[in-house]
């Protein structure tokens, strides 16, 4: 297919393919097997300038948007989905301080975010809140200038590995959903620590830890937002970040697709390749089709929200206000629906490729020190997190209710 990319555009894949070739091909099993988080790959990323590639020049990023990220975040994935993460949750953690940062929380933290020096996360998941975000416990009591915050978050991807957190407390726990808030705590704040490391069915080379909140005092310089304004920071960073969920689940089916094509030319039964097989031959063509659908929606949402994003981001960077205020004025659009449908899709479509890899390429494809098997693990979280499969239904169907609604 051809999709008129820019020549930074092809060289952001040309350098995320080669990393993925080089570095993270040769460490793969080790770090999936030992639970290790990737920093190599992190310095490899910091020296090609990645983690920047959809942050502002004026912070030391590439000035790409989230067509660049998903590049990137796609052919590391083709890899590993978990070492990949490592660029994909820092920026997940990026995006509330994007979209909701004033001018001098931008200064303060987009440059170590851009550069890869730190390394961003974000959490709004807690023992009791998990798709029912609005379920939050966690609070974040008033004091002077700064704010306590008390309680506990789960399943933060970069966990221990992140400096920079995008967190959601509750300022005013009788105001619900519009009580919640989001802070910016940084690693080494007095009251925050780490709790639990998980042991994950897949990503296992992206470390995900619970993290605990034991009278941690933040100023209120770290508010992200406004107070009681963090359900719409939630939201719109789910706008822009689902896509690269989407990208990293299509990067996972490619690269399992690219091993079992790979076996599949070698491999003999009855007297021939089993790639001459016609069952084999249908089973390709299904999965080739869906990744290329998959792609092919990836790309056409993503450029479509820069369109508004980039435009939104250089108004912010002459008024002061926030990105997402310039988002509102520059359109009345909002790409909830858009980026539901693409997670939605690449993520049941990579589950689907994956398995039918792991099938086409029989009992090899099961064991553990053969590749497939490990796509298939990694695709898993990609219908889970970020909203599950069932969320991002429930989305797209609210968003053509209501859009039907206004006929």
């Amino acid at each position: 297919m051809i999709y008129d990319l820019t020549d930074e555009q092809q060289s952001i894949i040309d350098i995320s393919r080669e990393i993925g070739e080089k570095k993270i091909k040769p460490i793969r099993m080790e770090y999936d097997e030992e639970e290790k988080f990737p920093w190599s790959i992190v310095e490899e990323l910091r020296k090609a300038d990645i983690f920047g590639v959809y942050i502002h020049p004026n912070y030391g990023g590439l000035g790409g948007g989230g067509f660049e990220l998903v590049l990137a975040v796609e052919e590391l994935s083709r890899f590993c989905g978990g070492i990949a993460l490592c660029l994909a949750a820092s920026a997940l953690g990026t995006f509330p301080i994007l979209l909701y940062g004033t001018p001098a929380q931008k200064k303060r933290w987009l440059p170590d975010l851009a550069s890869g020096k730190k390394l961003g996360a974000f959490c709004i998941t807690e023992p009791e809140a998990g798709s029912d975000a609005t379920a939050t416990k966690a609070t974040a009591k008033k004091d002077g200038d700064y704010y306590i915050l008390n309680g506990t978050k789960t399943f933060c991807s970069n966990g221990e590995a992140a400096e920079i957190y995008s967190l959601f407390f509750s300022t005013n726990p009788a105001r619900g959903a519009r009580g919640i808030t989001c802070f910016v705590v940084e690693k080494g704040t007095k009251g925050f620590g780490f709790g639990k490391k998980e042991t994950k069915m897949g990503i296992r080379a992206s470390s995900t830890y619970e993290l605990t909140f034991d009278n941690c005092r933040v100023h209120k310089d770290n508010l992200i937002g406004g107070e009681g304004k963090g359900l719409f920071v939630a939201q719109a960073t789910f706008d822009c970040s689902r896509p690269g969920v989407a990208s990293q689940a299509l990067g996972i089916a490619q690269g399992a697709f690219d091993e079992v094509l790979a076996y599949g030319r070698i491999r003999r039964q009855f007297g021939q390749n089993i790639l001459s097989f016609q069952s084999s031959q249908h089973m390709i063509a299904d999965m080739a089709t869906a990744i290329e659908a998959g792609r092919a929606l990836l790309y056409s949402v993503t450029k479509a929200m820069d369109k508004d994003l980039l435009a939104a981001v250089e108004a912010s960077e002459k008024s002061g206000a926030f990105v997402a205020d310039e988002l509102r004025k520059g359109s009345a659009k909002r790409w909830t629906k858009e980026s539901a449908m693409v997670k939605l899709y690449c993520a049941e479509m990579a589950m689907k490729v994956t398995t039918d890899c792991v099938q086409l390429a029989g009992g090899i494809g099961y064991m553990r020190d053969f590749p497939i098997e490990k796509y298939m693990r990694d695709a898993k979280i990609t219908q889970i997190y970020e909203g599950t499969s069932q969320i991002q239904r429930n989305e797209i169907g609210m968003t053509i209710t209501k859009e039907l609604a206004k006929k």
